[in-house]
């Protein structure tokens, strides 16, 4: 399990609200809408909203919560990527449930393929963008 600072009382509680069907979830997407980390976007015509899930699995999401917030002091990746969304203008909460869902996405990865935790992998470097000189 993806377990960045998360103790073994969090990672238990969130492992038990996900249950042991491994066919529970088809995709990661699902996964993140059940725990209440997939953003809900309501559009209807010229308008678009993209608002917090209310209707989630309480117990999962604040566990969620705790394991990202827990994550910002143990995991330099971690911290990097919530400070590129508080720079773009996230606010804490948002933030963290980014990282939450990025972290629900690993997990979910490493669940259905049985492959083990890896930073580098869930947090890849972001590419250096190289200026083009004109000549």
């Amino acid at each position: 399990m993806p377990r960045p600072r998360s103790s073994c009382s969090n990672s238990t509680r969130v492992l038990a609200e996900i249950g042991d069907d491994r066919t529970r979830f088809a995709d990661a997407k699902a996964l993140k809408a059940y725990a209440g980390s997939a953003p809900v976007t309501r559009a209807s015509g010229k308008s678009h909203a993209v608002m917090v899930r209310r209707v989630k699995n309480q117990r999962l999401a604040a566990a969620g919560y705790v394991w990202a917030f827990a994550s910002l002091t143990a995991s330099p990746s971690a911290r990097a990527h919530y400070d590129r969304c508080r720079k773009a203008g996230d606010r804490h909460s948002s933030a963290q449930r980014n990282l939450y869902n990025r972290f629900l996405g690993c997990l979910h990865h490493c669940l259905a393929t049985g492959t083990l935790y890896s930073e580098s992998t869930a947090f890849p470097a972001p590419p250096k963008l190289e200026l083009a000189i004109a000549a």
